[in-house]
């Protein structure tokens, strides 16, 4: 961590912390780094002496505190992981694609997992500073590095649990060149690799750039998605594809996240929809669970052996707000959403 400039301080009896002997299970060999939020502030005593119900400490082996200086909390084995899907835990250890969780088979995350804390509420409000997600790259670097690892080997509480858990997710002040942003894995993966292909003696630019550049965001559909008729069905995205990922935020469900302008378009195809039959698609602002406003509704009529349509979406979405898509089904039977791709350009605004 020195050498990648990570700044940190070790707390008293870090390296003889750990639950090795309370579990009887040695800690190792370790595979990846994951990476949490708090949810809370000021944690440090509830993830290194106190734990919480049920949970015993440590609950990490560091913590990442608001000015950027990372603690180090414990040598041994962590309650930071609890069950991990296990096709997620292979694809980890050989460095693959992470894929969505199968949650019939599953792993101990504890036995071999680094553990890292980040401070924020996970409100979607609270901020990751400047030197916070600066220190949150290098600290990842740093073990990538030790171990030979590439960024394929650092993941996210929500993309390993089996039990829904949404961390890390938040806006993010800046970093680099780069200003305000949303967090995801998948840009503190690029962060990541973009360190490890220099020395770790190495800092991002911060000149300041002529324009705002659009973020790209390729979201879709895995699996087809029923839709039962006469409700309001919030449209799960399960899968990205982006060159510079970071326009949309952790929840599935929502594609872009405020303040900021995008355009694009969802392409959807329908099975099961009958002719002439009307499924209706807008788009809906949310406050984390409250829906806060609906804009118009788009129709997508019935055709003969299949239903395929593309809708241009276009808004600007205020501070605080997550903009996700929403279809009713306004026939008489269950209907399917075999395929929906939405492929925007954001523009973040401060």
């Amino acid at each position: 961590m020195k050498a990648e400039g990570v700044p940190f301080i070790q707390l008293d009896g870090w390296t003889a912390r750990g639950r090795d002997t309370a579990t009887g299970k040695t800690y190792g060999p370790v595979n990846g780094v994951l990476n949490h939020h708090t949810a809370g502030t000021d944690s440090l005593a509830t993830i290194a002496m106190k734990g919480t119900p049920g949970l015993p400490p440590p609950l990490a082996h560091a913590l990442l505190r608001k000015d950027g200086v990372v603690v180090l909390v414990a040598d041994g084995r962590a309650n930071h992981a609890g069950l991990v899907a296990k096709n997620v835990f292979d694809a980890l250890v050989a460095e693959r694609p992470l894929p969505k969780q199968d949650k019939s088979q599953t792993v101990d995350g504890n036995d071999g997992l680094y553990g890292l804390e980040v401070e924020n509420l996970g409100d979607g409000k609270d901020v990751y500073t400047r030197r916070q997600y600066d220190s949150w790259v290098r600290f990842n670097a740093a073990l990538c590095r030790l171990h030979g690892w590439t960024e394929r080997s650092v993941a996210g509480h929500l993309e390993t649990s089996v039990e829904g858990k949404p961390d890390p997710a938040g806006p993010v002040e800046s970093y680099g060149r780069r200003g305000r942003f949303v967090f995801t894995m998948a840009q503190l993966r690029a962060d990541v690799g973009e360190r490890l292909a220099h020395a770790a003696s190495w800092s991002p630019s911060t000149q300041e750039t002529a324009a705002m550049s659009p973020a790209y965001v390729n979201l879709g559909l895995i699996h087809g998605v029923r839709l039962a008729p006469g409700e309001w069905t919030e449209m799960q995205f399960t899968q990205e594809w982006t060159d510079e990922p970071g326009g949309h935020a952790a929840h599935s469900s929502t594609f872009v996240i405020g303040p900021a302008r995008f355009t694009g378009t969802l392409s959807l195809r329908l099975e099961g929809l009958p002719e002439g039959d009307v499924v209706l698609v807008r788009q809906s602002e949310f406050e984390d669970t409250a829906l806060r406003q609906d804009h118009p509704v788009h129709e997508v009529i019935g055709t003969p052996g299949g239903t395929y349509s593309v809708l241009s979406l276009t808004n600007r979405l205020g501070p605080g707000r997550a903009m996700r898509m929403r279809l009713l089904n306004q026939s008489g039977d269950d209907i399917e959403v075999v395929s929906a791709v939405l492929k925007a350009l954001v523009w973040q605004e401060d």
